[in-house]
Parts: C-alpha cells; structure tokens; sequence
C-alpha cells in the first residue's frame, strides 16, 4: 500500500498537486492582471484610439505573434531541438487558434467598442462560469455539483462587487457590444475546454505557442488589411514602446503555458475558478501602474478578493465520500 501510494505520487507533477496548480493559476492571473493597464500604457505609446479597431488588432496580433515566436524560441532553447509541430498537431493547432485567439480577440474588442466598461469586465468573467459548465455538459470531464456551481457564484459575487462600485459607467446590453463581448466569452471558455481535451494527445505548450502565432498572423493581417497600424508615437525614442511590447507578449507566452499546462494536469473546474483573479489583480494594479486609485474603495477590493478567494477555495475543496 505504502509503495503504490508513493509511485502515484512519483507520477503526479508538481502543476497536478493543490499547491502547484495554485502557484500557476494564481501566477497566470497576475500576468493577465497586469495585461489591463499595460495594454492602456500600451495604446498611448503607440497611438491607438481606443475606437480604432483596425490597429487594436493589428496591435494585438503583433503582441500574440510575439508571445508565440517567446515560447518556441524558449522550448527549442531547452529541449536543444526546434520545438516544431508535426503533421498531426496541425488540426488542434488550427481549432484552438480559431477559439482561444482568433475568435475570442476580435469578438471582445469589436464588442468592447460598443459597450460599457463595467459591462464588459463582468461578462469576461462569466469565462469561469461557462467553463465549468461547457466541461460538465458538452465536453463530459467531469460532473456538476452544487459546491462547483456555488463557489463559481460566490467567487463571481467578488467581481460584480469590484465593478459596480466603481466609476466606469452603468450596466446595460446591446447585441453589436455586449452580445459580441458575451460571445467572445464563450469562445475562451470552449478554448480552455478545447486546451483539455488536446492536451491527450499534444504537448499543451507546444500548441499553446503555435495558436498563438498562427492567430495572431491572422489578426496582424487583417488589421492592417483594415487601416491599422503598429508603430511608436515617438519615433525618436522608440524603445519604451516596443519594450512594453515585448512584455505584454511575455504576458501571454508564459500565462497561457502555465494555464494550459495546469489544465492539462487538472479538472478543469479546479483551474477555471481562479479566472476570478484575473479583474481583482487589474483593478490592484492599475492603481499601482496608473494611478486609478478612484476606481475602486480599498474596502472593496478586499472584500472582492475574500469572495473570490473563498469561491476558489469552495472549488477546490476535496469531494466527500
């Protein structure tokens, strides 16, 4: 009995155990946090208007290209071979490019440009939601309890909290703004989903890194295709903007590895719940990056933190036998 248990723990990654899937989703939450301000700081030192779709794409695509060509140089660094997709990697690289950036990115922003702020940051994290809840019952990974469903509503209660007692604007519905930004949601949450079920047969970094690359070349093109445009406003000191360009693809390379490698080794409602983190660590640090410190009440970004973190904890509570 002692050596089976010890061989199954020989066999368990680190990312498969509690306090490794905590450390990566939470560090995988942070990054994405920290997307919120650094893409504003972003679209000023590049010059892009918030209403100007076209180069919002043509500068996410730049990003997500750039976050890709990050972790194939990196893999093919320490496997000391070019990290390169076979034949067979193709169609889940294609279907998860298609969900997790192509979609999920054009949708978000075409519907950002038509609807309110606060509208918008809590639909995006009805992602956790419809994960758990396209896992149980399109996907069949695992099933649907009441202490899942609870702890995604307690944990969904911290986000509406930390949104609606801000100063972004009211809550309303339109189908080209929010119903786009809805649809955008359910395009990640299938992407997450779709990250699971290929991780069985592909490395989950290998494809994470080609999606990323593939969708972004997608939206790049099109972009530009469209009238947008990816250049420095300062064309004199350009560094600035192209070393937070650089970062916002780190963003991406490393959250979505960590993301999919942890879905990859864990139910999927276990990693779907600390999606709750991601609108807590932005609206913390966009005060801390750019000064937004009316945004929010200390009082209640904590208390929007203890909801989401005891929806976390309801989650990943250990099933009663």
């Amino acid at each position: 009995m002692v050596a089976a248990t010890a061989d199954k723990s020989r066999r368990t990654p680190f990312i498969g155990t509690l306090p490794g899937v905590v450390l990566a989703c939470l560090a995988s939450c942070f990054l994405w946090g920290s997307a919120f301000p650094c893409v504003k700081i972003g679209y000023e030192l590049f010059a892009v208007d918030a209403a100007d779709v076209p180069s919002i794409l043509a500068f996410a695509g730049t990003r997500f290209v750039i976050a890709g060509l990050m972790v194939v140089a990196g893999m093919s660094v320490v496997r000391r071979r070019a990290f390169l997709p076979g034949r067979r990697d193709l169609p889940a690289i294609g279907t998860l490019s298609l969900f997790q950036t192509v979609l999920q990115y054009v949708l978000f922003y075409v519907g950002l440009a038509n609807c309110e702020g606060v509208t918008s940051s809590i639909l995006e994290a009805s992602n956790s939601f419809l994960c758990v809840l396209l896992a149980a019952l399109v996907f069949r990974f695992e099933r649907l309890t009441g202490r899942k469903v609870l702890g995604c509503l307690v944990g969904f209660a911290g986000v509406v909290l930390v949104n609606v007692t801000g100063e972004s604007g009211g809550l309303s519905f339109t189908l080209e703004g929010e119903g786009m930004v809805l649809a955008s949601t359910l395009a990640a949450a299938a992407s997450s989903n779709l990250a699971k079920r290929f991780s069985r047969e592909h490395d989950p970094v290998l494809l994470s890194g080609w999606q990323f690359v593939l969708g972004g070349a997608i939206m790049l093109v099109a972009g530009l295709a469209a009238g947008g445009h990816v250049a420095p406003a300062d064309a004199t000191n350009p560094a600035p903007a192209f070393m937070l360009l650089a970062y916002l693809g780190f963003i991406s390379a490393a959250a979505y590895s960590l993301w999919s490698l942890a879905l990859a080794a864990n139910p999927v409602s276990r990693v779907a719940v600390f999606g709750f983190m991601n609108p807590v660590f932005g609206v913390l640090l966009s005060a801390v990056l750019l000064g937004e410190t009316n945004v929010v009440s200390p009082a209640v970004a904590a208390a929007a933190l203890v909801l989401v973190s005891l929806g976390i904890v309801i989650v990943n509570r250990p099933e009663k036998l």
